[in-house]
């Protein structure tokens, strides 16, 4: 039977498999992270072909040449640019061979990534530098015959379509696989999101559009299924990594399973993709099992995540839900820790204590702003480090003193650009107490009203005087709750209107009576008339001495600590501080059925000693 071209290919029911990872395995067959793998087609061109014939007995029937990086701006930096063309015949002429030897009719495509420099404006690289550029590697690939033209990896949509137009200008028979990388934040590096990518590749001309790289399958599901919705008749690919990379001493492993990808290969399929594969961590065995998915009708289907969406659906809200905001969504016991930023500009201890506190299990850090007035790090700071330092979700606190309005949005636009999504809009100590008495201390807005700007406002597209932020910003808010205010009706009054808001959550007062919550709620229903439902992360703040809890109970406002508790500490004697994290887990044990979280207020940074509370929870688990 006559071979299909790779066109018609494409239109067949079954979509085309292709290969996975180049680099993590000739990484994991010896070759350092520091290597040219593109130079490997020349000088270990046997770790090349091997995995060529691997993925080929896979299943495969795309195979990609090893020449991913092999443009005169990557090789330059090792001394290859007068190799360009070299380098690029020989991966040709390796894939060619295996296949040729498989037996089979795979499909060959030349791997073109981006140039490793950036494209004015963003860069010193021009356009018309970037074109031929890749107009030199695609004409040494198409003359030493490959079938398709594979570009991948590309960050930057603007560098993507040069590459695409070089395509082309000197291969212009040959069909073109436009891929794309995304953040965590499902959006690319310039911050474009998946439709408006889709649109443009579409248009420009690409046979394939599609996602490579950048995270899982559950990513690039969602991804693939935004592109389907902004352009239904595009030919769609999709080429997921093996899951976030963690380091393990000096390799980088990938958590995704071989049986997790062959559900995901029919996820991609049911979505619409006519190209499926792997990228960074995926092996042979990988792809396997995509093909014994893919060839098996009767296989079961258990990560299908396609839901019927508009594209005007996926417009409004271009973030996904925050992982705060869907733990709450699902009910499940939420555990988060304060920290203060230090008065310093270095990072590092903080960041120490809170992969300690994450390991612990602890879901999340809150981040406080200048507490009691002292002058800090700015908040924002910090939560960004501990998110892509330590890869843990934060909540950033928002006080509305000491900002005007104009200041207040234009800092959460800010925040949402770093990441941050998780707010506890607050007041704000006043600043008489601390550093600075003098300063200013005067606001425009109460938290109330400020959390109703972010939820009715931002979060739908626009800022407070109804002009276009260009897309929404999706903040889930939290705001101040004490259940134990000595005037509860006042407290519920002020509580409603946070609810009217739009409040998504609450953060509570440290509790040391937590049968006074109920009492909290009885008082709610005989205001309100209905029961109180906002998820409430309560205050926990063990005790670290005697002193320490006369101090909160007789100069905290709000926190009242049971005689009891106080001759337990009393009793303690050296051992206060572990009588301390005894009580707060017998407080956390007593509350847990009635709030849906824990916000633990650690005494004098003592980390170590939030992770010893945390510890009951996880037993009791």
């Amino acid at each position: 039977m006559t071979k299909l071209s790779f066109r018609e290919r494409l239109q067949q029911a079954t979509p085309i498999l292709s290969d996975g990872a180049m680099g993590t395995l000739l990484h994991q067959h010896g070759a350092p992270i520091t290597t040219c793998f593109d130079e490997l087609n020349l000088t270990h061109p046997e770790q090349v072909e091997r995995i060529h014939r691997d993925y080929l007995e896979a299943g495969a029937e795309l195979i990609e040449t090893n020449t991913f990086g092999a443009n005169r701006y990557k090789l330059a930096k090792h001394g290859l640019v007068a190799k360009v063309a070299e380098i690029n015949r020989a991966g040709v002429e390796l894939a060619k061979r295996m296949i040729t030897a498989s037996g089979k009719d795979a499909y060959l495509a030349g791997s073109v990534g981006p140039l490793g420099s950036r494209l004015k404006p963003f860069g010193r690289v021009k356009v018309e530098e970037a074109r031929a550029a890749f107009g030199e590697q695609i004409k040494a690939l198409a003359e030493a015959g490959v079938e398709v033209i594979q570009m991948e990896t590309f960050s930057d949509q603007n560098e993507l379509l040069e590459a695409l137009a070089a395509a082309r200008e000197v291969a212009p028979d040959l069909p073109v696989i436009c891929h794309m990388t995304f953040s965590q934040d499902d959006r690319t590096l310039l911050g474009d999101l998946p439709a408006q990518v889709a649109r443009q590749l579409y248009e420009a001309g690409a046979d394939v559009i599609g996602v490579n790289c950048g995270g899982g399958p559950q990513q690039l599901s969602r991804i693939l299924q935004a592109m389907h919705q902004a352009v239904p008749e595009a030919i769609l690919s999709a080429m997921p990594n093996a899951g976030f990379p963690e380091s393990v001493g000096e390799r980088m492993m990938y958590p995704a399973t071989e049986e997790y990808f062959a559900d995901y290969a029919l996820t991609f399929k049911a979505i619409g993709a006519k190209l499926i594969g792997g990228c960074c961590g995926t092996t042979p065995a990988h792809i396997a099992a995509m093909r014994a998915a893919l060839d098996n009708p009767d296989l079961p289907v258990r990560h299908i995540h396609v839901s019927e969406v508009t594209l005007d659906d996926l417009m409004a809200v271009p973030e996904r839900p925050t992982e705060l905001a869907q733990k709450l969504a699902a009910g499940k016991f939420v555990i988060t820790v304060e920290m203060a930023p230090l008065r310093s500009f270095v990072p590092q201890k903080l960041l120490a204590a809170a992969q300690l506190l994450k390991e612990a299990g602890a879901d999340m850090v809150d981040v406080a702003d200048s507490p009691t007035a002292r002058m800090r790090m700015s908040p924002w700071a910090l939560c960004h480090f501990i998110q892509t330092r330590v890869h843990m979700e934060t909540v950033l606190h928002f006080p509305t003193r000491g900002r005007n309005l104009l200041r207040v949005q234009g800092d959460l636009l800010a925040a949402h650009a770093m990441g941050l999504r998780n707010l506890f809009v607050v007041m704000g100590d006043p600043t008489k107490i601390g550093d600075y008495p003098e300063a200013m201390d005067s606001f425009d807005v109460a938290p109330s009203a400020l959390i109703g700007i972010i939820k009715h406002k931002m979060n739908t597209g626009t800022d407070q005087a109804g002009n276009s932020i260009g897309q929404p910003t999706s903040f889930t808010v939290g705001c101040a709750l004490n259940m134990f205010a000595t005037d509860l009706d006042r407290e519920i009054q002020t509580l409603v209107k946070k609810l009217e808001s739009g409040a998504d959550f609450a953060l509570g007062q440290a509790v040391f009576e937590p049968h006074r919550i109920e009492l909290f709620h009885k008082r709610y229903r005989e205001i309100t008339g209905e029961d109180f439902k906002l998820p409430v992360l309560m205050g926990l703040m063990p005790l670290y001495s005697p002193k320490h809890a006369r101090f909160l109970h007789n100069e905290i406002p709000g926190i009242s600590i049971p005689e009891v508790l106080m001759e337990r500490m009393d009793n303690a004697g050296e051992n206060s501080a572990q009588e301390g994290v005894k009580i707060a887990q017998e407080l956390l044990h007593d509350m847990r059925g009635m709030v849906q979280g824990a916000y633990i207020i650690p005494a004098f940074g003592r980390y170590e000693l939030v992770a010893d509370v945390i510890d009951s929870v996880l037993v009791s688990s």
